[in-house]
């Protein structure tokens, strides 16, 4: 539940009334699109690439007070959500876990140097109600390579229910579309996947990577890079798009489990832009005084509603939409059946006389 206290001392009324409307109906959008379904026994798992969480160093204005309440909202739907693009300083990241409330933790990579690595960082937010965090986490360093991934992957040892699991979050290098640097991006994507494979044939975990991959669509040699591996993607999330345009499949879950009582129970991806900065005539007349004044000078109303729908809108909230699956974690059933004693066949023949 978020810590919805705050907005009772905003002194903007007009923004106040805005968001509690905005985050009633994101509430029902949650509800009918992730939780109405939901299992008992299962843990929601997701990742989400936050856009530039949260430096402003692109100069299109700070995440207003009501973003984080919408972001806020939908991270608490799910028990544990990979983040990526957090930047340096971690104000943003610390305000979001204020309002998630104090059974939420994080976990955070320290920033990525050099030009490729953009200064970000990587976390796992969670619910310790839900979620254990099993005390093992590091940065993947590729052994006798001559070069490292341009944002160092991430993993932690994590614990739900029965199911105890290793998750590698990612953000793989983007570059081109085409020549070396997007085979640059195919190798980082292969590096990662096999890594963890060798990993899990050596020390027989189980394992999810899930985040950013830069993956065109599932017919791309990125997809191909990732499912050689012997990776699995929920039924469910073949072919959906992740971005906000709808046109690429960037965000991916994909699973390398061992464990055959796990179970993906749904899976999908939530397109928030219903709900809260939709493309709607009234949001971007309410938004509209929030632009920088540099992005406004000499624009036509033309240019200023293309400005609101691709840049300003996913600064503050992302262009990335967020995946999530429901994993069956409670194997009580299967164990105590397992428990049984087998039934002598001999039993029901009759004694001898």
């Amino acid at each position: 539940m978020v810590h919805y206290a705050p907005i009772r001392f905003w002194k903007d009324d007009t923004a106040k009334a805005r968001a509690i409307d905005k985050l009633l109906k994101l509430r029902s959008q949650l509800h009918s699109d992730v939780t109405k379904k939901r299992s008992t026994g299962a843990f929601l798992l997701a990742t989400w690439n936050l856009r530039d969480f949260d430096s402003n160093k692109f100069g299109h204005g700070k995440r207003l007070d009501e973003s984080y309440y919408y972001m806020a909202e939908i991270i608490s739907t799910f028990d544990l959500v990979a983040l990526q693009e957090v930047n340096r300083d971690l104000r943003g990241l610390k305000k979001l876990m204020k309002l998630l409330g104090r059974n939420w933790d994080f976990i955070a990579t320290d920033t990525t140097e050099g030009r490729g690595g953009n200064q970000e960082r990587m976390a796992f937010v969670f619910d310790t109600n839900k979620i254990r965090f099993a005390n093992v986490a590091g940065e993947v360093v590729l052994p006798s390579a001559d070069r490292q991934f341009a944002r160092t992957p991430f993993v932690a040892a994590f614990q739900a229910g029965w199911f105890k699991f290793n998750l590698c979050t990612v953000h793989i290098y983007f570059g081109a579309d085409r020549g070396e640097k997007l085979e640059r991006r195919v190798q980082e994507i292969s590096d990662v996947a096999e890594f963890f494979k060798k990993r899990q044939e050596r020390e027989k975990g189980d394992y999810i990577l899930l985040g950013d991959f830069n993956i065109v669509d599932d017919k791309h040699p990125t997809m191909n890079a990732l499912t050689r591996h012997g990776y699995t993607l929920p039924e469910e999330l073949i072919g959906e798009e992740t971005n906000l345009k709808g046109d690429k499949q960037y965000d991916q879950i994909a699973l390398r489990v061992k464990n055959k009582m796990l179970e993906v129970d749904n899976a999908g991806v939530f397109d928030f832009e219903q709900s809260v900065f939709t493309d709607s005539d009234d949001d971007f007349s309410s938004y509209r005084h929030a632009f920088p004044d540099k992005q406004v000078d000499g624009k036509t109303e033309d240019e200023l509603r293309k400005y609101y729908l691709s840049k300003w809108r996913t600064f503050q909230i992302s262009d990335h939409k967020p995946m999530w699956v429901e994993l069956k974690v409670d194997f009580t059933r299967d164990y105590l059946n397992s428990l049984r004693p087998e039934k002598d066949p001999l039993a029901d023949l009759d004694e001898p006389e």
